[in-house]
């Protein structure tokens, strides 16, 4: 029977406490990994040593690879020094260089001193390149075989690296200096007499991105080339790594968080919510409100220049936020789906023209639907006398919502600036003003104000 998860990490403080190799070992056992990674921000250095002495370099190092870089970096400065470098050696590359760039610099040198010399090298040179690039995600545990190998010595070579040997069904091939030649099937390989050279049953027609690209980009072309991972390249074509399709599985997951909580009007952060301090929060979210706030703000001089038609109108005030509130869910809706189609790459700037001719052919649809349910709800409010009014404006309102969310984004992107900080509640702010302009001005043509 499975001990209660809540009553086994009680159990493992204590068992932690007493230096029970072997109880720690077995509650350790019994715990999921979350659960486990969850306790060890929680646990002192002391325990923390004591817990890495009891289960070993390598599981310590398969819950640390879970958790974010920053917790993780948390946790093993919570080691020495030496105990950190022989978690980190058990690591993957590519995950150990996201921790070890966590790290504080003076701390980050003392830990790759103590780790093994290839390691630590592999580490140095991923560090070098920005971590939302290819080259920041790659790993630099590949296989590579000569162009100019006979088949007989492919498999010589690959039969050498044992058991323990982690590669696809596929292997690169480069040529004398390194350059990305293709790649080639271990089917082919097998299958092929021993005297041929690799380079005769290369496949030439591949897919493959420079370390510089960003790693969204890197993304797509993993995912259009059907391949399990992507061989990066410097600007001489040498193969310096290669991208998992676990690796862009997390990318696009964090691209998406972080296109979310922009287009919620936040900063992302860079760490669990829950690690998260109230004021780290605070910081996120004050300046994307205080920047709302000001552009807001021209909404109240737009009433005020049209405070004489309100007076003589005061129902004009009833359909105010029902008519701004209509414009900014018309925006939002825009803005998410074309953000989206963005970061799949299935809208590019050279298609301006056909978005904003889909989304205004789309926005008179439901403008005509708006403009129908607003002229109701003129009536139901016994003020019949204003349903045109409402409804011409409901319709211009909403196209002009989506035309404006149409070309925003793009337009974006074309200056270098993150669609996503097109955000919902700035595109609101938008269509609020100016839908107020719309709606004052229809009703001083059709009242005669």
């Amino acid at each position: 029977m499975r001990e209660p998860e809540v009553d086994a990490r009680e159990r493992l403080t204590e068992a932690i406490d007493r230096r029970d190799a072997p109880e720690i070992r077995r509650l350790a056992g019994r715990l999921p990994w979350w659960d486990i990674a969850a306790f060890l921000p929680s646990i002192d250095h002391k325990r923390l040593g004591v817990l890495a002495d009891a289960v070993g370099d390598e599981d310590l190092a398969e819950i640390i690879s879970r958790l974010e870089p920053s917790t993780a970096a948390q946790v093993l400065t919570r080691l020495t020094s030496a105990d950190a470098a022989d978690v980190l050696d058990e690591m993957p590359p590519d995950e150990a260089t996201d921790v070890v760039g966590e790290l504080h610099p003076d701390a980050r040198e003392q830990v790759l001193a103590r780790m093994q010399s290839d390691t630590a090298a592999d580490v140095r040179e991923l560090l070098a390149y920005p971590p939302t690039t290819a080259g920041g995600r790659m790993t630099t545990k590949f296989y590579a075989l000569h162009e100019d190998m006979t088949v007989e010595d492919a498999l010589r070579y690959l039969r050498g690296l044992g058991e323990q040997a982690d590669f696809a069904s596929y292997l690169y091939v480069t040529d004398e200096r390194g350059r990305l030649r293709g790649i080639v099937s271990l089917h082919d390989l097998v299958i092929s007499r021993a005297d041929r050279r690799i380079a005769e049953i290369t496949k030439r027609d591949m897919i493959f991105c420079e370390a510089e690209v960003d790693q969204e980009m890197a993304a797509r072309l993993l995912r259009e080339s059907g391949l399990l991972a992507l061989p990066v390249v410097d600007a001489e074509r040498r193969l310096v790594g290669v991208i998992t399709a676990d690796d862009m599985a997390d990318v696009l997951v964090k691209e998406a968080s972080e296109d979310f909580e922009r287009l919620g009007g936040s900063q992302p952060l860079e760490q669990p919510y829950l690690s998260a301090s109230v004021w780290h929060l605070f910081r996120k979210r004050i300046l994307w409100l205080l920047a709302l706030f000001v552009a807001e703000a021209y909404t109240g001089s737009v009433l005020r220049f049209y405070e004489a038609e309100l007076s003589a109108v005061v129902a004009l005030a009833f359909f105010i936020p029902l008519l701004i509130g209509t414009g900014g869910n018309t925006g939002s809706q825009t803005v998410t789906m074309l953000v989206r189609a963005m970061a799949l790459g299935e809208v590019r700037l050279r298609d301006l023209g056909r978005v904003i001719t889909r989304e205004v052919a789309v926005a008179m649809l439901l403008g005509v639907a708006m403009g129908v349910a607003s002229y109701l709800r003129a009536w139901t409010l016994g003020v019949p006398e204003l349903g045109e009014v409402v409804a011409i404006t409901a319709m211009c309102i909403v196209v002009w919502a989506a035309f404006v969310a149409a070309i925003l984004p793009l337009t974006l992107r074309r200056l270098g600036v993150d669609p996503a900080v097109v955000s919902a509640p700035l595109i609101t702010t938008l269509v609020d003003g100016t839908g107020l302009v719309i709606y004052f001005t229809v009703a001083k043509v059709v009242l005669r104000l």
